[in-house]
């Protein structure tokens, strides 16, 4: 908002016109994301491991560590 309290509008437009490039680059990249599991998937990997995997990924060495020391103390409370 201009100080007077009117909308700038040429520059209302053009952010809202940059968040639907990026909204639109997301959904292509999400359609590409699929494509590679479904190669993956077509030349024999399992997509759900390969997803955990890259969750895992994604995570610092201490939150994995936080998270399989969970899992272990949840399957032994459960006997398993």
């Amino acid at each position: 908002m201009a100080r007077d309290g009117s909308i700038a509008a040429d520059q209302l437009k053009s952010f809202v016109e940059r968040v639907e490039r990026l909204e639109e680059d997301r959904r292509n990249i999400a359609t590409d994301i699929k494509d590679v599991y479904a190669e993956a998937k077509a030349t024999g990997f399992d997509v759900k491991t390969m997803k955990a995997v890259v969750r895992l990924r994604r995570m610092t060495p201490a939150d994995r560590q936080e998270q399989d020391l969970l899992l272990d103390t949840y399957k032994s409370a459960l006997g398993m």
